[in-house]
């Protein structure tokens, strides 16, 4: 007999609706074979996230007051396909001549447009290769210094669905700060689960991690949406030398141990799997003695952090221009060229420093990103002026 196909999400959402149409916790708990705990978790994260609480939902608004109507769209394939070689500033001058009253959207939009029924031929960037850990590595002298993430290896659960574990400890206290059953690796949920544990635990200072997706990408300085989240609200991203996991060696211990007693069997379904989850973080933190930390339980060495969850706008008092990028990566240097730099930074405010002889000092946040050499059009690792080069 073929296995019954469930998704993911399916046993919460039922869960959620029984619960809401009047019936009790107790009778529901014992039914899908979950503490109340778990229950009241699940309950709370519907009532703060809504349906996106319970499954990945797309964010894309419901209605678009800005969004170009299909007759100015056709307008706009059918002149590149007679003007091939136009770009979207001549289309628009060009349409708006023809169509004189009609408001026709930016350059901007048009070449969205054009990408989009793929009349837009993609040059190759060549991107500035940066180091994945540019900043190198720090010991842990406290609780809160150094944060450790990382997604488990996925697995299958009974009812067929991947379960993605993300796991967050503590480096100093070896505390198991969270444990996540999700159902994928993507930035958003990843998200989700991080500003729930900086509500509970406050902000760590830095946060380390391998040089896989959400945590870093192949972009300029290894960013990613995730990571720049992260350094605007004051934490510094670290990453391990690509190949030496034994960078983050505590972190990994901890897996071996978690995947023994959590997922062998795993549960049924990802209610359950979350169950086991939470049974076990509660034994590591306070029941476990660990060698590493001279046979104490990591709860007796962690506290929370003083560094409050807020999320504050970006200023560069010491530089001498602000800029924002913009939604394509992209931001005008001073005298209006445009300047590509990272989609991960999109819509956020950066810093540039005048060091003379066309060359800026790029910075984000607390982080230096690179030397800016306006004549060249380039991203230097290096001062080409001389004088202290970037952190390794």
């Amino acid at each position: 007999m073929p296995w019954k196909e469930v998704r993911p999400m399916d046993e919460r959402v039922q869960f959620i609706s029984r619960y809401l149409d009047g019936e009790k916790m107790v009778d529901l708990c014992r039914e899908f074979g979950i503490s109340r705990k778990t229950g009241y978790k699940f309950v709370s994260r519907y009532e703060r996230l809504g349906p996106a609480g319970l499954e990945d939902q797309s964010r894309r608004p419901l209605h678009s007051p800005g969004k170009v109507s299909d007759e100015i769209e056709r307008l706009i394939v059918r002149l590149k396909g007679m003007k091939p070689s136009w770009g979207p500033k001549k289309l628009k001058t060009r349409l708006e001549a023809l169509h004189p009253g009609v408001s026709m959207p930016a350059a901007s939009t048009i070449g969205e447009i054009l990408e989009r029924h793929g009349l837009v031929r993609q040059r190759r960037r060549k991107r500035f290769q940066q180091k994945l850990y540019p900043t190198g590595l720090t010991i842990s002298q406290a609780p809160n210094d150094i944060w450790a993430v990382d997604f488990k290896g996925h697995f299958r659960l009974l009812n067929r669905s991947y379960c993605y574990p993300l796991t967050v400890s503590d480096l100093f206290s070896r505390y198991l700060v969270g444990c996540e059953s999700l159902q994928n690796t993507r930035t958003e949920p990843a998200r989700e689960c991080f500003e729930a544990l900086f509500d509970e635990y406050g902000l760590p200072e830095r946060i380390r991690s391998d040089n896989g997706s959400p945590f870093s990408s192949v972009g300029i300085g290894g960013l990613s949406e995730l990571s720049v989240w992260w350094m605007k609200l004051g934490i510094r991203p670290e990453r391990i030398k690509p190949g030496h996991p034994e960078q983050n060696g505590s972190h990994e211990r901890m897996h071996r141990t978690l995947k023994e007693e959590t997922t062998r069997p795993p549960a049924h379904n990802h209610l359950q799997q979350q169950e086991k989850f939470d049974q076990f973080r509660e034994v590591f933190n306070h029941e476990r003695p660990h060698e590493a930390i001279a046979m104490k339980t990591p709860a007796s060495l962690y506290s929370k952090s003083k560094r409050p969850f807020e999320e504050k706008q970006l200023d560069y008092p010491l530089h001498d221009v602000v800029r924002t990028v913009n939604s394509s990566g992209d931001f005008r240097l001073p005298g209006g060229r445009f300047f590509f730099l990272s989609k991960a930074l999109r819509r956020q405010r950066i810093g540039l420093r005048d060091l003379g002889s066309g060359i800026w000092l790029v910075s984000f946040s607390q982080t230096d990103l690179g030397y800016l050499d306006t004549n060249a059009c380039k991203l230097l690792p290096d001062n080409p002026l001389g004088g202290q080069d970037l952190e390794d």
